[in-house]
């Protein structure tokens, strides 16, 4: 497969496929984000803890993109998905491309998509599309991890020091804009929804909200009050991070195709 070969599925399964997109991707972005932090975190068992939790989104990420792989045919894997669909190709939101400015930003994140994901995986193991089910109950043990884990560190940081408040509440004020992209339906998820795969996506939001409050609440933090939000990544169109994020993360298989370990 070339470098430039479109990744293009099925006419019968494309729904679906972009759908998956829509879910995996953000979990690949994210995880990548976290790697970043391998052997750069604030304790010895806080790396590990981040480094673990980047394991296990590369693994829900795995069984996903061999589901797309097999619907899409042709003899394409989970790494032609990973490594060779171009920035527009990606569906994940926004917020998991933020950069981590700093452990504030890291654990903010990790909090706005851990709460997101958590809802989503408890309504996907409803699917009819057994694959999918069985992948986000599998999933959802480990997201329930990530997700106490990310409200811990809100709550320690928010109602820690006068510093880790301020960092934390500035990283939050900064993360919100991008928290409202999880609740828009793409097309995909929209027929996806019809069929009895998906998830009804804005019936999630007030039980999210209420999630945050709780958390941010006892964390002493304040949610900021925003009117607009940002969106586009499910629908292709991402920051200026995502290039880069890319070009660091399918260099080697972009400059080497077929490499096997």
């Amino acid at each position: 497969m070339s470098n430039t070969e479109k990744i293009t599925p099925y006419p019968k399964a494309i729904d679906k496929v972009e759908f998956i997109y829509g879910i995996a991707d953000s979990s690949l972005i994210l995880a990548q984000r976290l790697s970043e932090l391998t052997g750069h975190g604030p304790t010895l068992e806080t790396d590990m803890a981040l480094t673990n939790i980047a394991l296990d989104l590369f693994g829900q990420v795995r069984s996903y993109y061999q589901y797309a792989a097999k619907l899409i045919g042709d003899n394409k894997t989970e790494d032609d998905l990973a490594f060779f669909r171009t920035e527009r190709e990606f569906k994940n939101v926004l917020l998991v491309e933020i950069p981590n400015k700093d452990f504030a930003y890291v654990i903010g994140k990790q909090f706005l998509y851990d709460q997101f994901h958590y809802l989503l995986l408890r309504e996907l193991q409803k699917s009819e599309d057994v694959t999918i089910a069985a992948i986000a109950r599998k999933s959802i043990k480990e997201t329930a991890y990530h997700k106490e884990f990310s409200s811990n560190w809100i709550k320690r940081l928010g109602d820690g020091t006068e510093e880790s408040h301020k960092r934390m509440q500035t990283a939050i004020d900064d993360l919100w804009k991008y928290s409202d992209e999880f609740f828009y339906p793409t097309a995909a998820d929209k027929k996806m929804l019809e069929e009895g795969v998906g998830v009804n996506l804005e019936e999630l939001r007030k039980e999210y909200r209420s999630n945050i409050a709780e958390v941010l609440e006892e964390a002493t933090l304040e949610i900021p009050e925003l009117e607009y939000f940002q969106k586009g990544g499910k629908d292709g169109r991402h920051t200026e991070h995502m290039g880069h994020l890319l070009s660091e993360m399918q260099y080697m298989q972009r400059t080497y195709p077929g490499m096997e370990w």
